[in-house]
């Protein structure tokens, strides 16, 4: 069956014999025309189940009320939550969210762009892809005179607001609670070193270690382990080693640590007591798990929050250069089963 045709103002003008600027006028709740003719226009437009097309008059006015939002992946914890504290700030102010996932492919991160910037939003959040390469197409939001907001992944070499978390600070705190439990080769997995948040969690990792006395041993960390097939067979290569690991740090993700967590069962190995595993962002899933896992919560609502918040205070500056800024958001480790062997 063919969708019904979208009432307009031409079709309530030619009904009424009237112009459809005579419509258009009553229909904006002018003074222009008579009460008695904008009372017959706006029964008839009810009767007609005529919807204003609110997308059109706010493109004629230069501004459609729209922040565009691009995440990697919608159905994980972290995003959603971001997104979420988004919504619950820009829905106060009468905003709406177009929100895009690039799905960790960098082609499809720059058709979104593109889409976004071609249904000329007010502005665009976004969290880079893994396959994050060149950020001209970054670059060109700002061209068109575009908000952009950064958060999480990001990329570096772009001045714009920012909202990041304190990714090193968080993995030295992981690092120094698996210590303190006794844990005494201790490996990481590793993100893609081409992304801010996975170059700082190594760097907390690195720093941790030198803080407590401990060797950094190269053979104890494995690169791009991000997700949790690859996290899964990392895991294998560390566990057959001839000094293997006693913990590990999946500093990229739940679903790493969650990789880490089955190659274990599968071989024997007792959690926590032979092998200690700390994830990060604290997934639904990490409560429920046997044992329950270690995480660092990334506090994500309060960052989708920090986002509106950033943009409608820049949005109401009198500056007329925005000065760049970074807003950093504490993550906090939640110590669970997985790690916890005293």
């Amino acid at each position: 069956m063919k969708n019904q045709k979208r009432t307009t103002i031409y079709d309530i003008a030619r009904k009424l014999n009237l112009n459809a600027s005579s419509v258009s006028r009553a229909l904006s709740n002018t003074s222009k025309v008579s009460e008695a003719t904008k009372k017959l226009i706006l029964d008839t437009a009810k009767e007609m189940n005529y919807q204003p097309n609110s997308l059109a008059s706010n493109l004629r006015r230069g501004s459609n009320r729209t922040i565009g939002v691009i995440v990697p992946r919608i159905n994980q914890n972290f995003f959603a939550n971001v997104i979420a504290g988004l919504e619950e700030i820009t829905y106060e102010h009468g905003y709406n969210l177009v929100i895009c996932q690039s799905n960790e492919s960098y082609e499809r991160e720059m058709e979104c762009v593109n889409t976004l910037i071609n249904q000329q939003v007010n502005c665009i959040v976004i969290s880079v892809t893994a396959e994050f390469q060149d950020d001209e197409h970054i670059r060109n939001i700002l061209k068109h005179g575009i908000q952009l907001i950064q958060f999480d992944r990001v990329a570096d070499n772009v001045d714009t607001l920012k909202v990041l978390n304190d990714n090193r600070q968080s993995s030295i705190e992981a690092i120094s609670h698996l210590i303190e439990q006794g844990y005494k080769r201790i490996a990481l997995l590793e993100g893609p070193q081409n992304l801010n948040i996975f170059r700082q969690r190594k760097e907390g990792y690195l720093e941790a270690l030198k803080m407590h006395g401990f060797d950094i041993v190269p053979e104890l960390m494995r690169e791009n382990a991000w997700t949790q097939e690859l996290s899964a067979a990392a895991t294998r290569e560390l566990l057959s080693l001839p000094n293997p690991p006693d913990a590990i740090f999946a500093s990229t993700s739940d679903f790493s640590a969650l990789g880490v967590l089955e190659v274990a069962t599968k071989m024997g190995i007792s959690v926590p007591d032979q092998l200690g595993i700390c994830g990060y962002s604290n997934e639904a899933f990490t409560e429920i798990t046997s044992p329950s896992i270690t995480t660092i919560d990334q506090h994500s609502v309060d960052m989708g929050k920090a986002i509106a918040k950033l943009y409608f205070k820049e949005a109401r500056s009198e500056a007329e250069v925005s000065v760049p800024r970074i807003i950093n958001i504490q993550p906090q480790l939640i110590i669970r089963d997985s790690t916890l062997r005293n």
